[in-house]
């Protein structure tokens, strides 16, 4: 939905599941084999992908300041059952986290949360505030504050429509307003 740069190392799997479903125009990715194939999912495991991105939609807009849009399931409930391993490299001592199932989806999100987690970017993935878009984003902006997922399309729409209802609360400028001098 917009040209922003794809979220930084396992955010992009999040931000891509996030993105399967347009909530404008209903169409759902997980709906064709292409679209469940980049997920590595069978037509059985829809149903449980989509809980998962729709509790990863309520984390992002959380992390964006925002209600959740649905009722959903926590998200740490469904994130037990993709199990982690703690991996150490025998050469270097380097730990890491990783799926204990690699083929899971969700053992990979969980596995992308706790990277993301470590390097402090977990909080950058937000959802765009637009109701009717609701798109995973990743704020790059200096200060964290980003509010929709494109600025020429979903912030020029969220700021039209503050300008025009400035406008319409506003008495015309050729009328007086009540009270007030008429100037000569």
């Amino acid at each position: 939905m917009n040209d922003r740069a794809p979220a930084p190392g396992g955010l992009a799997l999040i931000q891509e599941l996030v993105n399967s479903l347009d909530l404008e125009s209903g169409a759902d990715r997980l709906d064709t084999e292409e679209g469940r194939s980049a997920f590595g999912l069978a037509p059985g495991d829809v149903a449980a992908a989509r809980e998962l991105r729709e509790s990863l939609r309520a984390a992002c807009l959380a992390h964006a300041g925002h209600p959740a849009h649905a009722p959903v399931r926590e998200l740490s409930e469904l994130l037990a059952a993709g199990p982690l391993l703690v991996k150490v490299d025998g050469a270097s001592g380097a730990a890491s986290l990783a799926p204990a199932d690699g083929s899971a989806l969700t053992a990979r999100v969980a596995s992308a949360i706790a990277e993301a987690l470590v390097s402090g970017t977990w909080l950058r993935l937000k959802a765009c505030e637009a109701v009717t878009c609701r798109w995973a984003y990743y704020d790059r902006s200096p200060a964290g504050r980003g509010r929709w997922c494109d600025m020429g399309v979903c912030g020029a729409r969220a700021k039209m429509r503050a300008y025009r209802a400035r406008k319409s609360a506003s008495p015309p400028p050729d009328r007086p307003v009540r009270g007030s001098a008429r100037p000569d």
